[in-house]
């Protein structure tokens, strides 16, 4: 097990893959420095929960449209020039949400970006481009840690802009600068991992409106297409409304949730550059996949078991006046109640903290492994000509559950309470990794 281990990791050329990790991690710092954020943005203009939820969806379902038409033009035109045009979109975006003055910009916003922003799926299509079968985990797993990098110091970012201007248009403005700084590293240091000549078959096989219908109907991919929308579907309705059940349930603003973000952040770097080539050796990606959803499906039924206690400094007066007072324009438009419903004073702990921070570990877990397996093994059942098709359309399978998740539980926490979505999540992940092991093949088609 050790030489097979060692094998896997001596497939990876450095040279080539530190780039790749470099304008991934420098994009993720971009995105990780507002997504602590984002429901305060909706939140700050009276939003509901399933307002904040449509705030939320909006980003995934562009991308619904955009990642599978800019995957099959990487594989057209080259990995290079599609990731440029992502990256300028998505510094755009920042800058359109720090000057924004509605909750309808804001979600202007986060349109734009998802409509031209397939920057993750055209980097992990230029990781395939430069691993094999036995390595393509592995190096799936080295963006995985970039994100895990990126959650660390992008909340640390947050807080910082957030603490000396108290303005939520600081740290938007802050993740522009870095998207910026991730179009200069793609521009000088990436080099094109996608040649001519596979461009040249690509075009012949990838693209097309029949594109999703053409790889569902394939028993090898079909089934593993679908697990992936499944599971993200699940998995995103936690994501989204993380911090909105923290402002509810801790009353945590945006330090407490970049802190919670910086333990996330952590666990998945530890995943990703010690773990997940180890597991991957010894239990396969299908076995991978399935210890995944289980560890997601713990860590969800956790989170909606969190006792109801603010942490030991919260003061509700102080919290409601703080998240007026942060919108990104000191307009009338903020003026008025929440809404959202914050915690009573008076029930005060260190518990409901404690108990989210032990949740927090088998769902970090379970989310560094779940994606780098199923799309390793998707790969597996494809040309190289394809993958960025391949990889787009997984990408936009999960954008449409993006898309959806936020509404549905938004619905649900605004209809049924805080534990709703999380408690009923959990039971589904726990039926998904049941039927993992009926719905992913056992070998290679």
């Amino acid at each position: 097990m050790a030489d097979q281990e060692a094998k896997t990791a001596t497939r990876l050329d450095t040279r080539r893959v530190l780039p790749v990790f470099l304008l991934v991690f420098v994009d993720v710092l971009g995105l990780t420095v507002i997504l602590p954020l984002l429901h305060l943005y909706a939140a700050a203009y009276g939003a509901t929960p399933l307002q904040i939820g449509l705030t939320l969806a909006a980003f995934p379902l562009a991308q619904l449209v955009g990642v599978p038409v800019m995957g099959a033009l990487s594989d057209r035109f080259g990995r290079k020039p599609l990731l440029l045009i992502s990256q300028a979109t998505t510094c755009i975006s920042f800058v359109m949400l720090g000057l924004a003055t509605s909750l309808e910009m804001v979600i202007l916003s986060r349109l734009i970006d998802g409509l031209f922003g397939a920057n993750l799926a055209t980097a992990q299509a230029a990781l395939s481009d430069i691993t094999d079968e036995s390595s393509r985990t592995r190096g799936l797993g080295i963006i995985g840690a970039a994100f895990g990098l990126g959650f660390i110091f992008g909340p640390v970012i947050s807080l910082i802009a957030l603490e000396l201007s108290n303005s939520l248009a600081v740290p938007a403005f802050t993740a522009a600068i870095y998207s910026f700084v991730s179009i200069l590293v793609t521009l000088f240091l990436f080099k094109e991992t996608h040649p001519p000549s596979a461009r040249r078959l690509a075009g012949l096989t990838a693209g097309g409106p029949m594109l999703m219908a053409r790889y569902l109907l394939r028993p090898a991919l079909g089934l593993l297409l679908l697990l992936m929308f499944a599971q993200q579907l699940i998995f995103f309705g936690y994501e989204s409304l993380l911090g909105l059940f923290t402002l509810t349930r801790l009353g945590f603003l945006g330090r407490g949730n970049a802190a919670l973000f910086i333990v996330i952040g952590l666990i998945l770097v530890l995943v990703q550059l010690r773990f997940i080539g180890r597991w991957s050796a010894r239990f396969g990606d299908r076995g991978l996949a399935s210890m995944a959803l289980a560890l997601l499906a713990l860590g969800l039924l956790l989170t909606g078991l969190t006792p109801d206690s603010p942490h030991p400094f919260y003061v509700r007066e102080l919290v409601q006046r703080d998240l007026l007072a942060a919108a990104p324009s000191q307009t009338e438009a903020i003026i008025g109640d929440l809404g959202v419903d914050l915690p009573p004073n008076g029930k005060n702990s260190l518990a409901g903290v404690l108990w989210l921070l032990v949740a927090l570990i088998p769902v970090s877990i379970g989310a560094g492994l779940i994606r780098p397996a199923l799309n390793s093994l998707l790969t597996q059942r494809v040309t190289p000509g394809e993958y960025g098709s391949i990889l787009g359309l997984s990408a936009a399978l999960v954008s449409a559950a993006n898309a959806t998740a936020p509404l549905l539980a938004g619905l649900m926490f605004q209809s049924f309470g805080a534990s709703a979505p999380f408690l009923v999540g959990g039971l589904l992940m726990a039926g998904l990794c049941f039927w993992s092991f009926a719905a992913i093949p056992r070998s290679t088609a």
